[in-house]
Parts: structure tokens; C-alpha cells; sequence
């Protein structure tokens, strides 16, 4: 009787233990299934400096053309020769695809056209290239050929600005590092007044004390393109002794080879 239950008992055992590891491979085909199907991650973007369309935003417009130098010059000027000249130095650096924006119209409009432009064609960096003033409440008078004009020697610096709202914030503030430091590398000191609290609605948050890189959230020509985006103030030519040294060949060419090297570092990152 005894030899009898156990013959059952081990039937019993090993019908239980079959039908487990039935139970047990019909769970793991689906598992299967679904590690096959699951979506690969995006390949990381490879940068090919001929085929990198880079924009190079000339600020202001021959309408609409920025700040007056202390020299009464006009800022739009200075960044059209400077974008040009930028735009040279990186297309013999193998950027052919590199653009020199120069957009036609009043101020507002302006911003949305450069915009539009630079997203239909799909640029893949856009930098937006001026020089840089300070608010009217600290110009000073003075004359200069014969002509009223005015000057703030106070400050002085190049400076570089990013968007969080941009949809590339990171990668922004990424080749803004890369130039910043290219800039201080070459001798170049950033201007150091947008924290100060006299500069009213012209303040903003410092991001990286060692390059001079600020947050500007609400600039068109960083929050609305869809590509990473940098906004380039090269120098100020309100300041008089600036002004002279941002019109020199020296200079331009510093700034020039500066943006080429941060981009083929950038690129090379990528």
C-alpha cells in the first residue's frame, strides 16, 4: 500500500514540475518578444564640419542698426564685417556650409525673420554676432570731429549669451564654454557689469564666472530657433579705447579664429 503512495506521489511531482516549466516557458517567449522589439536609442549626431550648416546671425539691420559707437559709428557696421570675416575663417577651416545671415527690416520683425530663416533651413548652430554699448544712463558727452557724440569708458569685454528656453540649452552652453575660453586663452577679458544691479532691465544671471556666459531667457534669437544657439556681444564700442581695438585687423582676427577653433572643438565633441 505504502509502495502504491509513493508511485503516485512521484507521478504527482513531476506532472506538477512539468506543467511549472511549461507555465515558466510561456512567460519567457513573450520577455523574449518584447526585449526584440524594444526601440534602439537614437545613434548619438555626428558633426561633419562640410556638412554642418552653421548661421552666422549679422545683429541689427542696415534699417534697424544698434547702438552708436563713441566714434558715431554704427554697431550694425561692425558686426557685418566681423560676421563676414568669421564666416572666411571657418569655411577654410572645411565649414562650407556656413551662412552669413544679414536680414533686412525694422527691429521686432527682424528677430522673427532671422528665426524663420535659420529654422527653415534647418541650421544645426546658430550664432548671433554684435558689439556691445551701455544703457543711456551712464554715456558720458563729449565730442569727437567736430560732432556730438558720447562714450562710457567705465566697462568694457566681450560677453556670451544663452537661452534655457532654447531647446538645446545644453549643447548651447556647451560651445559657449568652449568659446569663452578660447576668448580668455587669447588675452581677452569678459565684460563683468550685466550682474550689476545699475544695469535695470539690462541685468542678467551669470552662468559661468570664469568665460562670461549670462542666461537671456526671453532673446528671440535664442529661445525661438530650434538649433543650439549663442548670442556673441564681441566687444564694446562705447568705450573709446575698445572701440579703436574693435576696429583693428588684430582684433577681428583674435575674435575670428577664436569662434573657428571653439566650433572645430565643438564639432569634434559631437
Amino acid at each position: 500500500m505504502s509502495l502504491a503512495r509513493g508511485i503516485v506521489a512521484t507521478l504527482v511531482v513531476s506532472l506538477v514540475a512539468s506543467s511549472l516549466a511549461r507555465v515558466d516557458a510561456g512567460r519567457a517567449v513573450p520577455a523574449r518578444k518584447v526585449a526584440k522589439t524594444r526601440p534602439k536609442p537614437p545613434a548619438p549626431e555626428i558633426c561633419e564640419p562640410r556638412k554642418f550648416r552653421i548661421i552666422l546671425d549679422v545683429g541689427h539691420t542696415s534699417e534697424s542698426q544698434g547702438a552708436t559707437s563713441a566714434r558715431n559709428d554704427v554697431e550694425f557696421g561692425f558686426n557685418l564685417h566681423l560676421a563676414r570675416l568669421v564666416g572666411e575663417r571657418l569655411k577654410s577651416a572645411g565649414f562650407a556650409a556656413t551662412r552669413v545671415l544679414v536680414t533686412e527690416g525694422k527691429a521686432r520683425a527682424s528677430l522673427l525673420k532671422r528665426v524663420g530663416t535659420a529654422n527653415a533651413a534647418h541650421a544645426d548652430f546658430f550664432l548671433s554676432i554684435h558689439h556691445d554699448s551701455v544703457p543711456d544712463k551712464m554715456l558720458e558727452p563729449w565730442e569727437f570731429e567736430g560732432a556730438k557724440s558720447y562714450f562710457s569708458d567705465r566697462f568694457g569685454g566681450h560677453s556670451l549669451f544663452v537661452s534655457e528656453r532654447n531647446p538645446h540649452f545644453g549643447t548651447s552652453l556647451a560651445f559657449a564654454r568652449l568659446l569663452g575660453r578660447e576668448l580668455k586663452d587669447r588675452g581677452l577679458q569678459y565684460a563683468s557689469q550685466y550682474t550689476l544691479p545699475l544695469m535695470g532691465r539690462y541685468r542678467h544671471q551669470l552662468l559661468d564666472k570664469d568665460v562670461g556666459i549670462y542666461r537671456y531667457d526671453g532673446l528671440v534669437v535664442l529661445s525661438q530657433t530650434n538649433s543650439a544657439a549663442v548670442l556673441l556681444e564681441a566687444g564694446s564700442i562705447i568705450n573709446r579705447d575698445e572701440e579703436m581695438a574693435m576696429n583693428s585687423p588684430r582684433r577681428q582676427e583674435l575674435i575670428a579664429t577664436a569662434v573657428t577653433a571653439a566650433m572645430r572643438e565643438f564639432c569634434e565633441r559631437r
